[in-house]
């Protein structure tokens, strides 16, 4: 939903880039075409729009945040892409001067108004929606009594921005806060997290003081294993302690993140729009591959030519994974899972070609169509293996925060296969979180470019 939504900003934003075009030409030469150069003109500022709006976070979420601050992004955001379109009409055409500037001027002023108003009439629409109780996001708040009224109270002043407060863990108890908004009242962390799982909230807002360090351990540690996003909204005074770029603004006051999905909101939609086109041009190209191996498959064995199974995909959600049938049908006791070994009579023969090359991943490309996976990204378990590994490994869960992968940075560097040894684990997810701390676009094309070159044969895949 959320990469549907940013797909659409865009749309729109390209939209209000060409209609303001087209008015700004009405307004001056009485066509609602742009004339001669006017159209390179437009054509560059909409591509400098697509590459340069995801910079000025334009396309992450807004909400509880200030829709004047909003608006004055946008305002900046167009005016750099605008200068950047000049200045490429000017050096690889050398005719900016046959472009009207009255023209250029009304065009500027309108998509500006453009680009701000459709973003305020889509935060109309969804305030509207959030204040008759849908689309809410619900918030757990630790700090005192004094701290949680006052978050509650900014919560219950701004209904618009779509929070809803579900738990308050008090951490000076001679003093309850006065919660007149029915959240539950915790005593103790343990019931606190407790609560949260049980309700799967989704939000915890530390409004604690610095001088509470410990709370604020203990509370990130509690929750390290689970997909909760952690924002630590302190003292403003506080602020210069910390990294500006992981500062946000929610209902007014500065919000910190500390425990959030590692990538933004841009780095998604990119590898998002790459899957996609990576995966099509895969299936297509590949298609008589597939169906080789589909053959082969059915031949060498009775049962289906695809394996199913489920697996966790980004925050938690389950998904279908599909694979090429390696196995000979089986049965397993409920709730285990065996995973195959070296000389496991399970395999097929065909099977065991497929797992050594990793050609029986090549269904999950489909899974990427469908927006479960992406060609690069942490490899996803079992469900029975991440509830073992979950409980001791440290930092597992966070794989999940984005989309597990195809291939992944641990896969080219030789954790792949067999996870006989607790230490083979640890040392797959040391590498997932080294993958998401240092995700980039140059990275992505590495291991896929590693796992053509060097990952088709591996002597773990068996």
């Amino acid at each position: 939903m959320r990469e549907l939504q940013n797909l659409m900003a865009r749309v729109l934003d390209v939209t209000a880039v060409f209609v303001g075009a087209s008015v700004a030409a009405q307004i001056r030469f009485d066509d609602l075409a742009p004339r001669g150069m006017n159209e390179a003109f437009v054509l560059l500022a909409a591509a400098f729009a697509l590459v340069i709006f995801p910079a000025f976070e334009l396309y992450q979420s807004w909400r509880g945040r200030s829709k004047a601050l909003m608006a004055g992004q946008v305002a900046l955001a167009w005016i750099v892409v605008q200068g950047c379109a000049l200045i490429a009409m000017y050096s690889t055409m050398h005719h900016v001067d046959a472009v009207s500037r009255l023209w250029f001027a009304y065009w500027t002023a309108v998509a500006a108004g453009l680009l701000i108003a459709w973003r305020v009439i889509a935060h109309g629409v969804l305030s509207h929606v959030r204040r008759a109780g849908m689309n809410l996001h619900q918030v757990a708040i630790a700090g005192s009594a004094a701290q949680c009224d006052e978050i509650v109270r900014r919560i219950d002043s701004e209904p618009g921005s779509g929070f809803r407060a579900t738990a308050l863990y008090n951490t000076v108890p001679d003093t309850p806060p006065r919660n007149g908004t029915g959240a539950a009242l915790c005593d103790t962390i343990e019931g606190f997290a407790q609560f949260i799982r049980e309700h799967d909230v989704h939000e915890l807002w530390l409004a604690l003081s610095l001088a509470e360090e410990r709370t604020v351990v203990r509370l990130v540690t509690e929750f390290r294993n689970d997909l909760v996003n952690i924002r630590f909204i302190p003292d403003v005074r506080s602020l210069a302690l910390f990294d500006t770029s992981s500062v946000i603004e929610l209902l007014g006051v500065p919000a910190i993140n500390l425990v959030a999905s590692p990538l933004p909101a841009s780095a998604q939609f990119k590898k998002a729009v790459f899957d996609r086109v990576f995966a099509t041009c895969a299936l297509v190209s590949l298609m008589p591959v597939l169906f080789g191996i589909a053959l082969a498959v059915k031949i060498s064995s009775p049962g289906p030519v695809l394996f199913k199974q489920r697996r966790k995909g980004a925050d938690g959600r389950v998904f279908t994974i599909y694979k090429f049938r390696t196995m000979r049908v089986h049965s397993e006791a409920a709730g285990t899972l065996s995973q195959a070994t070296r000389g496991d009579r399970r395999v097929t023969r065909v099977g065991a070609f497929l797992r050594r090359t990793s050609l029986d991943e090549l269904p999950q490309f489909y899974n990427v169509l469908r927006g479960d996976m992406s060609v690069v990204g942490p490899r996803p378990h079992a469900l029975e293996h991440d509830d073992l590994y979950q409980r001791v490994v440290t930092g597992y869960i966070h794989r999940y925060r984005i989309k597990p992968g195809i291939t992944g940075w641990a896969q080219v560097n030789g954790f792949r296969g067999e996870t006989d040894r607790l230490e083979k684990m640890e040392l797959r997810v040391a590498h997932d979180l080294y993958y998401l701390g240092h995700w980039s676009f140059w990275l992505d094309m590495r291991i896929i470019a590693a796992t053509i070159a060097h990952g088709l044969f591996s002597p773990n895949a068996y």
